[in-house]
Order: C-alpha cells, then structure tokens, then sequence
C-alpha cells in the first residue's frame, strides 16, 4: 500500500509540470447549492463539495445511485446484511448518518438502518452534489457524516424524448424513457423505469467441488416520476411533483416481498426583488413495505412511515457583502410497524436556522450558520453551530477550512422496537436513548492549472453517545433467549484523507484518480464491552480511477471508450463463530483486498442513436464467500444497452 500511495504523489506532482491546454475539465463554473443554501459557483463556495455531473452519470452508465457512487467515489462501499439489504459506509459513517434528499426534500423509510437505495435511480438526473462532513446546522439530524442531494432535470427544449434499454447476466434488464416539454410558461419532465433480474446460485467456498451454494437475489422494480413547473411571469416559478416507487424481492417464492413508494410535493420559489428571494414548500413521503401471498392473493402491509414536511426559506444579499438565510421547517413523521411495542408511533420536529455568508475581501470568504432542532418524543432540542472559511491565495487555488457539529435523533424504531431476528435474538428498542452528537474538524486544498486539477482533504470527527446495537445478552433467569438492545456508545472517532486528481489531454484522452484513506477508532458499550458491529468496519484504503477516450470520426458516428476501477483494502472484522450459539465465542474474519474493473465503448450513430458495450468485472473475481461486504459477483459480466432520442432523428 506504501506504494500506492508513492505512486499517487508522483503522478500528482509530474501532472503539474506537463499542462499543455487551457480547457477547464472540471466543471467548477457549475452552480452547486447543497453546501450553503445559496447558489454558488462550485469553485467559489467554501464548503468542500464533490460534484457528479450528467456526463459522469452517463458514463458510468449506472442504474441507481449504488452503482454510481461506487464507481465515482473512493471511501464508500456497500454491504449486506444476511438477507442482502444494503448497507453503505461512507468514510466510516453508516447509512443512518448521511443524510440523502432529492431536489432537498428528505426520504421516508429505511431498512436495515439505510434507506432503499433502489429508488434513487439515475433516469433524470442532472447531477449529484456530495458534501462530507457534519452539514446538521443547514439540514439537522442525519447530517452528521455528510449530505448527499439528488438534483432533477428540468426541461430546456420544446420536446424531448429518449427511449432505452440494456441486458447483462442473469437476465438483467433495464427499460426507460424520458419526456420533457417546454412552453412558455409550462415545463414537464416524466420518467419511467423498469428492471428485472434473476435469482442465481453462487458457490460460496474456495473450493468449487464443494458446492456450497448461496443464493443472490434478483427482483424487479418500476420507477415513475413527473415534475411539472409553471412560470408565470419572470422571477416566479411554481413546481410541483409526484412519483411511485415499487420493489419486489422474491426470497420466499410463495411469498415475495414487496416495497412500495409515494412521493408529491409542491414548491414556489419567487425572487421579489434584487436582494430578497423567498422559497416555500411541501413534501410528502410514503414508504411500505408487505408481504405478498401469492395462493391467497393477499398483500399484507407491515411498515409504513409517512412523513409531511412544510418548509420556508429566505435570503437577503447586503449588495457584494454577504447573504443573509433564515430558514424553518416542520415535519410530522409517522411509523407504523408490527414490531414497535404498540404498533404506531409519530412525533412532530420543529427547526429553525440561520445563515451568514460574509464575504470579507476578493481573498477571504466566511459562512457561519446556527440551527435549533426540537423533537416532540422525548422532548429533545439541540443547538448546532457551523463556521467554514475559503481563503484565496491565487487565482487557481482555494483553501477550505472549517469546524461543523452534527447530530443524530434516535428514529423512532430505535426507541421502540421488539424484533425478533430469525430466532437469534430479540432486537429491543430503547425508549432513554439520547440524540448522538460529533464535532467534525476539516481541511481542503485545491489547485488548478490548465487542464490539471489537485484536491487535497483531510478531516476529524469524534463521536459521542453513537447510536447502535450493543453485544447480546440473557435476561435475569432467562437463559434461553438471547436481547440485543439499543444503546449509546461511548466515544468514536474516525479521521481521514483524500486526494484526487483530474486531467485533459489533447486528442480527446481525459482521466481521474482519486485516493482515499479512511481510519476508525471503534467504540464500546458503556461497560467496556466490544460492540457488536453488524457491519464490517470502513477499509483503509481506497483507490477510483477513470480513463476516457473520445473521438468524432464524422458528423454520424463518434465513439468513447472508458475504462475505470476501484480497490479496496483487505479489513478484519470480529464475529460469532456461530450466531444461534454465541457461547461459542467469537473469531477473527479477514476479508481479502479486491479490485473491480469496468471497460465500456459508446457509439453514436448520427445525433439520436447510442449503443453501449461493457464488460464488467473484466478481470473475473469471484469472492471466496458472498457475505456482508463481499460484492455481489459471480464474474465477467456482458451488458448491452441502446439509447434512442426520438427528437433527433430527424
């Protein structure tokens, strides 16, 4: 690994001698508005932010936003629990403590303690802005690791049309079409998208003969979405949305189960004058899940969270001197579960928020934001301060650095759960829980020369009172059933670095290499017991990398070949020899480094037509055992697709 990390240095300082062409790759004119609340030039805003543009989308040619992160972001891996839900670490946080909003409207539901990934698909997306570290002043509970927002498209020609699909393995398949339309005052923008794959058997023992077999889970999926905006004079626009969500997993053939979605939501953003904008919304998140019984024909509902949530935000501009932002936002969230000791729980959250971006001269730039955040369970409250400042020593570069709290409320399945977990263990909520606090400490760097760009980051967080499950236990004069319960841990920290290098050449060559270091410091039980981490801990080391090649032969046909990667270091996790009998202790599970490959070429055919060729996998690994953080392959694997856009054919 030391000479991985030899390696990085030198292609970063031999990049910074060889710049030849003055074509910035880098997106840093992009308006991003995640990190601050205001709409600021990706270079200019001073938070540190990672922006995937529609042109990374396209060529990682994802289907949801699993498949995307994993390609373009070292530091986060997806596990799986034994029933395969999908975990995500993300530079040592867990899913429950990045918060994922699409347009900057929250999801409902979660399994597993993340939520269903399978719904933010990438049919519509117009780019993904990512800010790691504790964003809970701006956003409140969940933010404490980082903040990962969705941006939408919205329509910017007369009619749009595109139609596609693509085919791999174990009869993968992936249909989809978007429509859009702008008028004068009216835009819409709709997408569909279906997919299907198999269930299929994976040996799961180094030696093939031995045929031990496991079983990875297809299943399929429909995702709709429209979003309709009015415009009905200048400097007013009113949008409105709806969409519908539907997973089905078959693990149980006579009962499969299925996972549903309800979304709407209505929003009027009016720029009253100069200096005053105002933006009002409301959105609405329905996700369930049922069983489906297929002789009987009954669909049995057994989850549902709805959350309602109103929101106002407004900004004030003092001229070229600062912005002002004043925000609130009320939520009522609602759960209903067969496993909560009463069944049906809500609570009411309550927050308000303020903002100061104060730019104090062409060099020096300071955002210091203060939230409060009141929950109606438990009567809960907390104050979240944040303070970053961008310094501009020159022209191309910028110094980012900054202090920010986050926090996370305990959901209320935390509080109130009595699960029983395929008769290992009773899972026990706990109603005393106290909200888990971090104070996250950051530094960035970045640097761009021509066609080259360097982003050095580092960050720090401690933890206190995180959330968790701790070690199993027998109850007084109960030996037969094993508790795990919630609870609060005592300190945690992980700290951590990245760096990332892009670059352009002449003759269409183009690449990325980002690497990222990851270190966690795991915390005990408030008895000093080892907890019990149902998710492996974050791997060191990580390393991205993409290389692409472009050329337009004529004004018919035009290729691109991409070839990009990821490694991830070998971690060591503490487990229960035997979960149904933890008296047997616990051992010491290696799971070994691994490397995957992806090598795809897209061709045009005139200005409407694309086909998509990719090997995935190219080097064949297969892991030894398919379990919590291996990956979900079994090989090679072929994929076609073709796009089609309808409105150029002519």
């Amino acid at each position: 690994m030391r000479h991985l990390i030899i390696s990085i240095l030198f292609v970063c300082g031999a990049a910074f001698s060889a710049a030849q062409q003055p074509d910035s790759i880098h997106h840093l004119n992009d308006v991003v508005v995640t990190g601050t609340r205001t709409p600021k030039l990706l270079k200019d805003t001073p938070i540190q932010t990672r922006l995937i543009t529609a042109a990374d989308i396209a060529k990682a040619d994802a289907t949801n936003v699993e498949d995307l992160l994993q390609q373009e972001m070292p530091g986060v891996e997806f596990s799986y629990a034994m029933n395969q839900q999908t975990h995500m670490n993300f530079c040592g946080f867990g899913g429950q403590s990045i918060l994922f909003l699409v347009d900057g409207e929250r999801l409902a539901g979660e399994t597993m303690d993340d939520i269903d990934f399978t719904r933010l698909n990438m049919a519509n997306v117009e780019r993904i802005e990512i800010v790691k570290g504790a964003a809970s002043a701006l956003y409140g509970s969940n933010a404490g690791g980082g903040v990962i927002n969705l941006i939408t498209k919205e329509a910017t020609e007369p009619w749009t049309l595109n139609l596609n699909g693509r085919i791999a393995r174990h009869n993968e398949q992936r249909y989809g079409g978007t429509f859009g339309t702008k008028g004068k005052w009216l835009r819409n923008n709709l997408s569909i998208q279906h997919t299907t794959m198999d269930n299929y058997g994976v040996s799961n023992a180094s030696d093939p003969t031995a045929r031990v077999i496991s079983t990875i889970y297809g299943g399929k999926t429909w995702n709709v979405k429209d979003q309709l905006t009015y415009i009905p004079f200048e400097g007013f626009k009113l949008t409105g949305r709806a969409g519908y969500f539907f997973r089905q997993l078959t693990r149980t053939p006579d009962t499969p189960e299925r996972y549903r979605d309800f979304s709407a939501g209505l929003r009027a953003a009016w720029k009253m004058s100069e200096q005053d904008n105002i933006d009002v919304s409301y959105s609405f998140d329905q996700y369930d899940k049922s069983d489906f019984y297929r002789i009987r024909h009954w669909d049995v509902r057994d989850y549902s969270n709805v959350q309602n949530i109103v929101r106002g935000l407004y900004n004030h501009s003092f001229n070229d001197t600062g912005i002002l932002t004043l925000g609130t936002d009320f939520m009522r969230d609602y759960l209903m579960n067969k496993n909560l000791d009463v069944k049906e729980k809500h609570q009411n959250t309550f927050d308000v928020f303020t903002q100061f971006d104060w730019t104090v001269s062409p060099h020096w730039e300071m955002v210091s934001a203060v939230r409060y955040d009141y929950f109606s369970d438990g009567k809960d409250s907390h104050f979240t301060p944040k303070l970053t400042v961008r310094y501009q020593p020159i022209n191309n570069m910028n110094i980012r650095f900054g202090y920010g709290m986050g926090f996370r409320a305990p959901t209320l399945k935390e509080k109130y759960y009595n699960f029983d977990m395929a008769g290992i263990w009773i899972v026990q909520g706990n109603a005393n829980l106290k909200s888990e606090q971090s104070h996250n400490f950051n530094l960035s760097a970045d640097y761009t020369k021509e066609q080259y760009n360097l982003t050095i980051a580092a960050y720090y967080n401690d933890v206190h009172n995180k959330l968790a499950t701790g070690v199993p236990f027998y109850k007084p004069n109960d030996t037969k059933q094993l508790y795990l319960n919630y609870l609060n841990l005592n300190n945690y920290s992980v700290y951590g670095g990245e760096v990332t290098l892009q670059a352009r050449w002449d003759g269409g060559w183009s690449g990325r290499l980002s690497y990222a270091y990851t270190n966690e410091q795991l915390p005990d039980d408030k008895d000093g017991n080892t907890v019990n981490n149902q998710y492996l801990p974050a791997r060191k080391h990580a390393l991205t990398a993409r290389f692409d090649w472009e050329h337009k032969f004529s004004k018919d046909y035009g290729l691109r070949a991409s070839l990009s990667g990821r490694y991830l270091s070998r971690v060591k996790s503490v487990e229960y020899v035997d979960y149904y009998d933890i008296a047997q202790g616990t051992s010491t599970i290696k799971y070994p480094a691994y490397t995957l490959w992806k090598l795809s070429v897209v061709q045009r055919f005139g200005k409407a037509v694309k086909v998509t060729t990719a090997l995935d996998n190219i080097l064949n690994y297969k892991p030894q055992y398919h379990y919590l953080n291996s990956p979900l392959t079994d090989g090679i694997n072929l994929m076609v697709g073709l796009s089609i856009d309808l409105e150029k054919l002519k």
